[in-house]
């Protein structure tokens, strides 16, 4: 089960999905369930490219997880103008969806997971370091440098039309200085220590967008905490979007797998510090 639905930021309406544990009408009002937000990537949607956040959110939702993916401001049905809305807007609107979720009385306040592909993934990182809400990452091929990877995916002359001119068009976006100065201030591999929860990252080998050694070099780095589990996946030819079937299939299995591990750990760490 799905419904629509609009969250407040800042004055804007940030158009939202949530979708429900499949099994929810089964339980007392009594039970709490995990919650998992989505995070899109650049001037993406909250759909996906092939209806990849869609089809994820159904099938995590199946599993027991109350799904919310929603478009960041100026993307998909949201308020706004993209380019006004940098990286760091990008992490209050995540907490602003948090907020939501989290007033929300069937939702388990120890069991929050932001997921989050490509610019997505390098969000919700940053959202996870500054807000201690969030228990655990789930991170799809994630932007490691921002600014270099978004330059790379635009190309020099959008980033220079951009500064010269105040404004420039991409794919019918505007993107504005600040929006590309925003990016430069974050270094997410340098965040890593910050946070404290588990991490899942998979990766396709047929990345062409996003290098598959960002995922080596994150598992590397988040290993180096004191406290906190890594694991990866990687998904052999997958390309940025995991757009291939296969691919899809064997993304979704890895987060699910990695989903009920994670809940089994948190089990057992319960009963045993009881």
């Amino acid at each position: 089960m799905q419904r629509a639905l609009t969250i407040r930021h800042e004055g804007l309406n940030l158009a939202a999905t949530i979708h429900y544990p499949s099994d929810i009408h089964n339980h007392s009002g009594e039970k709490k369930w995990p919650v998992i937000i989505v995070n899109h990537g650049f001037v993406g949607s909250r759909v996906g490219v092939d209806r990849l956040f869609v089809l994820a959110a159904a099938e995590l939702a199946d599993q027991g997880n109350l799904v919310i993916r929603f478009d960041f401001a100026g993307c998909g049905e949201s308020d706004g103008v993209y380019g006004d809305h940098g990286i760091d807007s990008m992490i209050e609107q995540t907490r602003s969806v948090l907020d939501y979720a989290l007033a929300l009385d069937i939702v388990d306040p120890c069991r929050v997971t932001l997921l989050g592909h490509s610019l997505g993934g390098a969000v919700s990182l940053l959202t996870a370091v500054r807000d201690r809400r969030v228990k655990s990452l789930i991170l799809w091929a994630p932007v490691g440098y921002p600014f270099n990877d978004i330059l790379r995916i635009v190309g020099r002359k959008i980033y220079d039309d951009a500064v010269t001119k105040g404004s420039a068009d991409y794919l019918g976006y505007e993107l504005r200085p600040s929006f590309f100065d925003a990016l430069l201030k974050h270094q997410p591999f340098q965040e890593t220590q910050k946070f404290h929860g588990d991490v899942l990252l998979v990766h396709g080998t047929g990345d062409e967008v996003i290098p598959v050694d960002y995922t080596f070099l994150l598992e590397k780095t988040f290993w180096l905490r004191g406290e906190g589990r890594c694991e990866k996946v990687i998904v052999f030819q997958a390309d940025h979007t995991f757009t291939r079937g296969e691919y899809k299939k064997e993304l979704f299995k890895a987060t699910k797998d990695w989903l009920a591990s994670y809940e089994q750990r948190q089990s057992d760490w319960q009963h045993w510090s009881i």
